[in-house]
């Protein structure tokens, strides 16, 4: 008789790779992608009223905010895996109540998706971090751009086209997308990530982390950063499709202005190659400088709205080279064994950027017109410019230089990219 033997890949789970997380990545992007320009429409239609929808992203961007940081503390009770199905089961619920388009129905459905992206993101860095090398970081973040590029690219054009040809369309591809998503990790058999031991007990609650957070200016600096950057985000892929809807400039021009701006992700190599030939420091500046003063220029008096469209559309190509390299001085704080916590208090910057965002659009609306939120965006990029000061100047740099002397710098060229996010 002939021995069966168990196929290696069921007894062992192959280990997972680079362009793993890559697809993740790029299956997300197509379920957030598709949905991104389309929802600030569904919602000022269903609301009818600008401020109104700043108060509910308000109100959603701090629950989702309290659920991020609680995540960490629940992975201790609960496998992160289940955390993470749970997430992406979450995202297919919300991109299908919302296709009854009813007001209760749109707040539903952008709640439960927002909710499942940061409960994704929180478990996704965590595993990125657990079995993606420091030195393969780079090459990580190259490869995760440019599998998401197509779905930020092509997604929200696409998603405002099939909004107009069949309501329904564009919800039913992101539940799709999403499921599609979580196929591919279990397929990718993570469990419930590396385990390290901690030289101290885990906090009793799960805030007591935020402590060791605060302790660390560098881990602050660079929360900072990924905060604002990602308000510059929500300036524009929230409060341009509005401003054009306002100005008779169509429903379908929020969602071609985004795809057309992400389109500069199969840039992001020469953006990475602009990084390392200068420097770290020099390419957070430049977004952070550029960036704000087009988005405040887009927020001053023009005698035609497409002027600031173009204005923003300029702006967002340097929130990518953001998007590139702002999280670096983050990533290269974080401890090992605060993988978990870290990627969780880092998660947040989307939540308090979702808060503070339409927060101040709000205020902002009492007294201006919508183009006063372009301004106001611009201020906020300008004044983290100033705050760039304060990065090292050899930021990225100091670790290249022991590679080449090692006459390795095939390696070093991936020590200068930052872990995470495209941030729509």
């Amino acid at each position: 008789m002939h021995e069966r033997r168990i196929p290696e890949w069921l007894r062992h789970a192959p280990a997972p790779s680079v362009r793993g997380f890559a697809v993740l990545a790029g299956t997300e992007a197509i379920a957030r992608g598709i949905l991104i320009s389309v929802f600030p429409v569904v919602i000022y239609n269903a609301l009818k009223d600008a401020r109104l929808v700043s108060e509910v992203y308000f109100v959603i961007g701090a629950i989702s905010l309290l659920i991020g940081l609680l995540v960490p503390y629940l992975i201790r009770f609960v496998p992160r895996r289940w955390v993470y199905v749970f997430g992406s089961v979450l995202f297919v619920g919300g991109a299908m109540v919302t296709i009854l388009e009813t007001p209760v129905a749109v707040i539903t459905g952008l709640a439960l998706i927002t909710f499942a992206v940061v409960i994704t993101f929180v478990c996704f860095n965590a595993y990125v971090l657990d079995h993606v090398a420091r030195i393969e970081l780079g090459r990580f973040e190259t490869s995760r751009l440019f599998y998401s590029a197509m779905g930020w690219t092509v997604g929200p054009a696409l998603g405002t086209f099939l909004y107009a040809w069949w309501r329904p369309a564009p919800f039913l591809i992101a539940a799709f997308a999403a499921f599609a998503m979580l196929v591919i990790f279990l397929v990718m058999r993570l469990g419930n990530g590396k385990l390290i031991t901690r030289s101290s007990a885990p906090p009793a609650n799960p805030f007591a982390y935020c402590q060791r957070f605060v302790a660390q200016p560098r881990l602050v600096t660079g929360w900072i950063f990924a905060v604002v950057r990602s308000c510059g985000w929500w300036v524009y892929v929230v409060y341009l499709p509005i401003y054009a809807v306002q100005n008779g400039l169509g429903s379908q021009l929020g969602g071609i202005a985004l795809s057309i701006s992400n389109g500069a992700l199969f840039l992001t190599p020469l953006m990475l190659r602009y990084m390392q030939r200068n420097s770290v420091r020099t390419a957070v500046r430049t977004g952070f400088l550029m960036s704000g003063l087009l988005f405040l220029l887009a927020g001053a008096p023009t005698g035609t709205p497409l002027v600031p469209v173009i204005l923003l559309m300029t702006g967002s190509l340097f929130l990518i080279l953001l998007d590139v390299s702002a999280g670096l001085p983050f990533l290269l704080a974080v401890k090992p064994s605060e993988r978990t916590e870290m990627s969780a208090i880092y998660a947040t910057f989307r939540d308090v950027s979702g808060i503070v965002t339409p927060g101040a659009a709000w205020l902002v609306l009492l007294v201006a017109p919508l183009s006063g939120v372009f301004a106001a965006g611009g201020v906020g990029l300008l004044c983290t410019w100033v705050l760039t000061r304060k990065l090292h100047p050899r930021l990225g740099k100091a670790r290249i230089a022991v590679e080449r002397r090692s006459g390795d710098s095939a390696k070093a060229v991936h020590t200068v990219a930052a872990l995470p996010q495209i941030t729509q």
